[in-house]
């Protein structure tokens, strides 16, 4: 039987600094001996070509560290949580067998939880006519008809849902049209050690932080990225829901200038970062970090501590 590795989930909203934490923490471990391999928890990143506009790690800064979930379909292509949680498994039974610690990091708070409190994936009913159906009308009805149907046919579940993500509503919608209202499927838990750490700011220095990081994307090519993109595939996907594509389309568009560009991009990841802050409150057992502070000794001592309750 595969050995389950210990776990460490860092998790927190948009630009609080995760991604470079989880390197820092990698990189102290591997130097000290110890296998540490990372596995990103974005469900943007997951995308080919989606590298500046998801804030994703370069080749540069993963160098040395094993990364996973990063650039496993191309835009185009269908991808669910259950594709995720399938592509997690099989990381962390490698990491397993390599005796080493895995990172799960990211703000896509689904995927986190799947992974490390165990989801049942496949006890979602799915049907694939049905979410075409429902793909089509979100193209030809828009969001907030979409939104307006799944409150009607099953609040319980469309409290728990980014009613601002296309993708969410739909798959909510599908399980909602096969089952009703029903509640989730129960936790089963993670097969091994597992810790939760969370990064958290004060607003002001968040907003600032994303305003800093809109701009430092943009002046790092995400125009030229959006534009090679748009060439190649339908600018409706839902990929391209991902922050930041729609902004550089106005400014290559003529619609904005790139400041107004950017400070779209920058109003759009607050608002969103409030949205994520409200998912990861529900949480439990989450040790919550000053991403302004020192979070990266508290990190080390708490993933020292997964490796050593993995020998007890």
């Amino acid at each position: 039987m595969t050995p389950t590795p210990p776990l460490l989930v860092i998790a927190g909203a948009t630009a609080t600094g995760k991604t470079g934490l989880a390197i820092r923490v990698a990189g102290h471990l591997i130097d000290e001996g110890i296998p540490t391999e990372i596995i990103s928890a974005d469900s943007r990143q997951v995308y080919r070509g989606l590298d500046i506009g998801t804030a994703k790690a370069t080749v540069e800064e993963r160098k040395g560290i094993p990364h996973h979930g990063l650039d496993l379909v191309d835009p185009d292509a269908p991808f669910s949580l259950a594709d995720f949680v399938d592509h997690a498994t099989r990381a962390l039974a490698g990491v397993g067998t390599r005796g080493g610690l895995a990172i799960l990091v990211g703000g896509t708070g689904l995927y986190l939880r799947a992974v490390a409190r165990g989801i049942d994936t496949t006890a979602l009913p799915a049907d694939p006519a049905l979410r075409t159906r429902l793909e089509q009308e979100l193209a030809t009805e828009g969001l907030d008809l979409l939104v307006a149907r799944l409150l009607e046919l099953a609040p319980g579940r469309a409290a728990r849902v980014d009613t601002h993500n296309p993708r969410r509503v739909v798959r909510a919608l599908e399980i909602a049209e096969l089952e009703g209202d029903a509640p989730p499927p129960r936790p089963r838990g993670y097969d091994g050690p597992v810790a939760w750490i969370g990064l958290t700011l004060d607003r002001a220095t968040h907003r600032a932080w994303i305003a800093t990081r809109a701009r430092a994307q943009f002046d790092a090519g995400l125009i030229d990225e959006a534009k090679a993109l748009r060439e190649r595939y339908d600018p409706a996907l839902p990929a391209f829901s991902a922050i930041g594509y729609r902004e550089a389309w106005s400014v290559l568009d003529a619609r904005r200038s790139r400041d107004e560009a950017i400070e779209e991009d920058a109003r759009r990841n607050a608002a969103f970062a409030k949205r994520q802050g409200t998912w990861f409150r529900a949480e439990p057992d989450v040790e919550w970090l000053d991403a302004a502070g020192s979070p990266e000794e508290t990190a080390l001592a708490t993933a020292r501590r997964l490796l050593e309750s993995r020998l007890a």
